[in-house]
């Protein structure tokens, strides 16, 4: 999850969706770019969700579909922990998922820091900013139902918004409100240091980002903010009258069959058993900016002398709706392809979606709480001990995930990121 990849990695809400250095870091030359297409106009009619797996055209094969290139095992397996070993994580995780071929499960070094029990394919970790797409999806579901039009204004629904007369319910999803991200707030990344237990209510959160002007006028351009997410999350509580976590269990995880896969109340702290531990470098307020330590602390974290911190047990209720979400690779895996195929929306509803993103970066793009990076869809997540990546290929059926239990890096690189950018670069390299 990011406060700002453009700007720079950051352990307080980091790079992941902030898509600029993550979609950068993944396009891939050559392969099909993103849609420039400008977002969707539909005011979102009623209608049910099919539930199936069939539902969702907006992102059916087609014959421009970059090929996939074949590539050994072998060659990714030696890859992947060779990249692991150089940026020093604790452990990492990739799963690969190709038509015809069995899954490739890879796991590289220890849950803990120093040692201990190996990763596992199956452990679970905070998945930052994927939560993102949970919440979208939500929302276009109450959408389909009827309940909110993605063109009503946000002040229809909450008060006080800054711009909440001018700002739709589309534009908070495909982050062009021009909302303050309330993760850039000194004084508020000070509190986290302070109290890395505290219970944030997502009412104070948004507190602290309507108490700064919007940083430019709705729908002018493009922009990451969590706040947009974390205004969302109200909404849908509103409008379904149940608590997010439990929105996610009946609408998304359950017709899914995902039990791994949770949204932990606000007030909990706890990762289920077995999950990997989570290091950073750091604290909230020293990364606001960048994530890039001095260079003698940098030498220092290389040589094993700078021990990160760690993050696994910290609060993540400061995330809530934009990525405080908890999930495995295998979990992550089977919530991409239903984001990418449109399994738990109509395929009016996930055409919608798919036609709403706009190019962010060259061959990466962002639209409704969904990414693009080249073939692939999905979203990037990172906060701090824990980045990751989920993509799906709708037109080749690949799936990628990979996750590293120490983010970011201290010279500022997103792990799982570069995992992705390895793997995909070889999959799409004859394309």
């Amino acid at each position: 999850m990011t406060r700002a990849r453009p700007l720079a990695t950051t352990p307080a809400l980091a790079p992941a969706a902030a898509l600029a250095a993550a979609a950068l870091a993944l396009a891939l030359a050559g392969c099909t770019p993103a849609s420039t297409t400008p977002a969707a106009s539909s005011s979102a009619s009623p209608s049910t969700p099919t539930g199936g797996a069939e539902a969702g055209s907006g992102a059916s094969p087609s014959s421009s579909a970059p090929a996939i290139a074949k590539v050994s095992d072998d060659e990714i397996r030696t890859a992947f922990n060779d990249a692991a070993k150089e940026m020093q994580v604790p452990g990492a995780v990739l799963l690969l998922k190709r038509p015809g071929q069995p899954n490739l499960e890879l796991a590289y070094g220890t849950r803990e820091r120093g040692g201990g029990e190996a990763v596992t394919v199956g452990d679970h970790i905070r998945v930052g900013s994927n939560t993102k797409t949970w919440t979208g999806t939500a929302i276009l579901q109450l959408a389909q139902e009827g309940k909110i039009g993605l063109k009503d204004p946000v002040s229809k629904y909450r008060d006080g918004v800054p711009n909440g007369d001018r700002i739709t319910i589309e534009q908070l999803l495909e982050m062009r409100s021009g909302l303050y991200n309330y993760t850039f707030d000194p004084d508020w990344n000070r509190a986290v240091d302070a109290d890395r237990m505290r219970v944030w209510k997502p009412d104070e959160l948004l507190k602290v980002a309507f108490s700064h002007a919007p940083t430019f006028d709705p729908g002018a351009k493009w922009e990451y903010s969590n706040t947009n997410t974390v205004l969302l999350g109200t909404i849908a509580e509103k409008l379904d009258g149940k608590p997010l976590e439990q929105i996610f269990r009946d609408r998304l995880f359950t017709p899914l069959g995902l039990t791994e896969t949770q949204l932990p109340a606000p007030d909990s702290s706890a990762i289920a058993a077995p999950f990997a531990r989570g290091y950073s470098y750091g604290t909230f307020e020293s990364t606001i900016e960048t994530s890039l330590l001095p260079p003698d602390q940098l030498a220092s974290a290389r040589a094993g002398t700078l021990a990160p911190t760690d993050y696994t047990q910290v609060n993540p209720s400061w995330a809530w709706a934009a990525g405080s979400g908890i999930s495995t690779a295998p979990e992550l895996a089977t919530w991409v392809e239903a984001l990418g195929s449109g399994r738990l929306l109509s395929a009016d509803m996930q055409r919608t979606r798919m036609e709403s993103i706009q190019m962010t970066q060259p061959n990466a793009g962002y639209g409704m709480n969904i990414a693009q990076f080249g073939a692939m869809y999905g979203h990037t997540g990172e906060l701090p001990g824990y980045n990751s990546f989920m993509g799906y290929d709708p037109a080749n059926r690949v799936t990628l995930v990979t996750w590293a239990n120490l983010a970011p890096l201290p010279d500022n690189r997103a792990p799982a990121t570069e995992l992705a950018k390895l793997v995909i670069g070889k999959l799409y390299r004859a394309s």
